[in-house]
């Protein structure tokens, strides 16, 4: 067995209800003055009003930034940040999606370091210490709640990563409740991205462990037997809770075990056309997936029958073929774009989105089969028609 290392967060709490108990949080991490970061939309339809007055019951007053945006760009880090040292705050909570966590992520270093934003992008710059953090996720999707990434984006096309296992909070608190107001195109989107983090994790060429193969593999099961109920009836409860487990699950899978190409050639899809980031992995997953199989055979075969969740006869390559057949359909019955062209992407700038793609040599490197230039060209030409 070769060797690897697993690092994740130290503690996830999972309960309905669990959101309205932060202060016992708060308490056991010494946070008396706490930023809590969240994003507008959560705070018009009342979500975070009652974790606000659970704080201010318990005596925890928390400074809220509310602004932030799907794709966060540096001014809006900068401004958390500002509001963070006004209020002279001794802790960060994020309740929201993968943006409002990073942002908490990379306030929460700042605000218990030295170092400047541009000082801690790229891999293991971080060297300092962080605020005390507690992140609690509102969709099923990012895992982000236990990665030790954020992204940040930093121009008109390109986003950049801070990773360093600093980012990982202390606590991750999963409230299915919090997820029940999700409409079904993005309980769609942000289930089917938590379906790739597993996926790739399963798949990785670097860094996959046997920790990571099982987390990944309990998360599919989760995702993939939850997400048509989850998106087709908000309400249920057994499925919305199922789904916010299983993306944690994918996010710790992937978090050791890192992405390949699906994500490589999603992110110049949200750059360039701000698709979001989970329609953009479905987008090009099939196709990917298509191209992988040559290598990746016997990985996805393992996998065909827990998305299908019934046994498949024939070889690995024709079980290959089955998963990528079954995450076809599934992409149809929840109701998402099933290619580029229907997304409204320009066969024209087919090119440009491969010659972008080629920079996410951090996430190509880790993909079962290298990946070049016409690669990429013919991935996405594939994914702009669909099936044949």
């Amino acid at each position: 067995m070769q060797d690897f290392e697993f690092n994740t967060v130290a503690r996830i709490i999972n309960g309905p209800g669990s959101a309205l108990e932060l202060e016992v949080q708060c308490r056991h991490l010494k946070i008396e003055r706490p930023l809590l970061v969240t994003d507008p939309g959560l705070m018009s339809i009342g979500l975070i009003q009652p974790i606000l007055a659970a704080l201010e019951e318990a005596g925890l007053s928390a400074l809220v930034f509310d602004q932030v945006r799907e794709d966060p760009p540096e001014v809006t880090v900068q401004a958390a940040s500002d509001l963070a040292r006004s209020g002279n705050v001794d802790g960060v909570i994020a309740v929201g999606g993968g943006s409002s966590m990073d942002v908490a992520k990379v306030v929460a270093v700042l605000l218990g370091g030295s170092q400047g934003l541009s000082d801690i992008y790229g891999v293991g710059q971080v060297v300092g210490g962080r605020l005390p953090l507690v992140l609690v996720p509102t969709t099923a999707g990012t895992g982000s709640e236990v990665t030790p990434v954020a992204v940040i984006t930093t121009g008109e096309t390109t986003k950049a990563g801070v990773s360093s296992p600093v980012l990982l909070p202390d606590v991750a608190v999963l409230d299915a409740a919090l997820t029940f107001g999700l409409p079904p195109t993005i309980t769609a989107m942000t289930g089917v991205d938590a379906m790739v983090h597993a996926i790739e994790a399963y798949t990785s060429r670097h860094k996959k462990n046997p920790l990571s193969d099982n987390l990944a593999v309990k998360a599919l099961t989760l995702l993939s037997r939850n997400i048509r109920a989850a998106v087709h009836d908000g309400g249920n409860s057994e499925a919305r809770g199922n789904m916010l487990l299983g993306a944690c699950l994918a996010g710790q899978a992937f978090a050791n075990a890192p992405v390949g190409a699906v994500h490589a050639l999603a992110y110049p899809l949200g750059g360039h056309y701000h698709i979001p980031h989970g329609l953009s992995n479905s987008l090009v997953l099939p196709a990917v997936l298509e191209f992988n199989a040559s290598h990746a055979d016997d990985l996805y075969a393992d996998l065909a029958e827990v998305v299908i969740g019934a046994p498949i006869a024939g070889s690995a390559s024709a079980k290959s073929a089955a998963l990528i057949a079954a995450l076809r359909q599934l992409v149809d019955d929840v109701q998402l774009p099933a290619t580029l062209q229907q997304a409204r992407v320009k066969e024209s700038d087919l090119e440009m989105l491969a010659t972008d793609a080629m920079l996410q040599q951090r996430l190509l490197m880790n993909n079962p089969r290298e990946v070049s230039y016409e690669d990429a060209l013919a991935i996405y030409k594939a994914s702009y028609r669909g099936a044949a």
